[in-house]
């Protein structure tokens, strides 16, 4: 029998980071290919002194990540190799990751030898910081942390987000500002009907089915970090938002999914749950 879907919401934002743990760009349109959104955390930064690449997991040792932004000088096409990245510094000074001096700008701001590259380790890892959820002031532990190999993502290639999930949040914590740029999704998701919030959660080991060609399988919730309560452009700090989640979620915030099928997507596609 051939299978069917059912219509399950639309794309309502597409984002994308071309560094990682720095300020991404919104896009319109974006290829998806086997490895998630075309030029998704295809730079980070590597520490010099070991080797770990940099994130804003740990803002106690990188506290201003989030006042960069990394965008594409062209946009990147699906047959060719990536442009180049235009990286604004907080101060509004713009550097290209082509100059030769990038690294040493790049240090200098950061107060650390830190290296811009494309090439992950081996094994790559980076450090995170744990905060006590009933103390989010309290400065608890650092780990370190592995990532999948060959990749800078920090669990799965995509990371979707439904508006019903933001609302559930704003209505638990109506003093947050629940906004999509605190958690980073590739796509946001507006349900076709009044939906639970978290309705993302049953969607767990199915598939979707994003446009007229690409599909994605959802693979497991996303559990949220210290970044999130970090202050961006006009977000303030907010240690309430994470342990909101933490309350009303298990602190998970969207899912992660898996690429089965590459292909263009846009704002405004409807998204379809397929059942075999």
């Amino acid at each position: 029998m051939p299978n069917t879907a059912t219509v399950v919401g639309s794309v309502v934002s597409l984002g994308r980071f071309p560094v990682k743990s720095m300020l991404g760009e919104e896009l319109n349109a974006v290829w998806l290919t086997p490895v998630g959104l075309l030029g998704d955390r295809a730079f980070a930064l590597l520490a010099e002194s070991d080797g770990k690449v940099v994130s804003a997991k740990n803002p106690r040792r990188w506290p201003t990540l989030f006042s960069f932004r990394a965008a594409y000088v062209t946009p990147p096409e699906s047959n060719g190799p990536l442009p180049p990245v235009r990286i604004t510094f907080p101060d509004g000074m713009i550097v290209s990751s082509a100059q030769s001096d990038v690294h040493a700008r790049l240090s200098d701001v950061l107060g650390q030898p830190v290296r811009l590259t494309q090439a992950p380790p081996d094994q790559p890892q980076l450090e995170e910081y744990w905060p006590d959820l009933d103390d989010l002031a309290h400065r608890d532990t650092v780990t370190v942390e592995a990532i999948p190999s060959g990749s800078f993502f920090d669990g799965a290639p995509l990371h979707l987000l439904t508006t019903a999930t933001l609302d559930a949040l704003r209505g638990a914590y109506p003093a947050g500002r629940f906004e999509v740029r605190r958690f980073r999704p590739n796509l946001v998701l507006r349900p076709q009907t009044e939906a639970p919030g978290f309705v993302e959660n049953t969607w767990v080991n199915r598939v979707l089915a994003v446009g007229e060609t690409a599909r994605i399988r959802v693979v497991r919730p996303c559990p949220r970090c210290v970044m999130t309560t970090l202050a961006q452009a006009d977000l303030p700090a907010d240690a309430g938002v994470l342990r909101t989640a933490a309350k009303q979620n298990q602190s998970h915030v969207g899912v992660y999914a898996d690429v089965l099928q590459a292909g263009l997507i846009r704002r405004g596609d409807a998204v379809r749950l397929i059942d075999a």
